[in-house]
């Protein structure tokens, strides 16, 4: 992908192509005048998927069980269930 501000790229580039972990981002707890009404944490996981909330869980047999996948996409996230999950479960 070329970039127009080359050789760094801009913001939008730079998070097209980038994701983020939790090592990456540090939120420190602060007053805020931004109301929970005016955020919008929609984010696209696919061309086809959208979530409301911009989390998913690791498809680890530890970790995501169809319980958490079932309550991760009613919350708006996504579980991404691991291969192991037999269809009984």
């Amino acid at each position: 992908m070329a970039s127009s501000s080359f050789p760094f790229p801009t913001e939008n580039e730079k998070f097209a192509i980038e994701g983020l972990t939790f090592d990456d981002v540090l939120l420190v707890p602060a007053a805020s005048e931004v109301l929970p009404d005016a955020v919008d944490t929609t984010c696209r996981f696919t061309n086809n998927i959208n979530l409301r909330i911009p989390l998913a869980s690791a498809a680890m047999d530890t970790v995501t069980e169809a319980r958490l996948a079932v309550a991760m996409a009613r919350h708006g996230g996504i579980g991404v269930i691991h291969r192991n999950l037999s269809l009984e479960e």
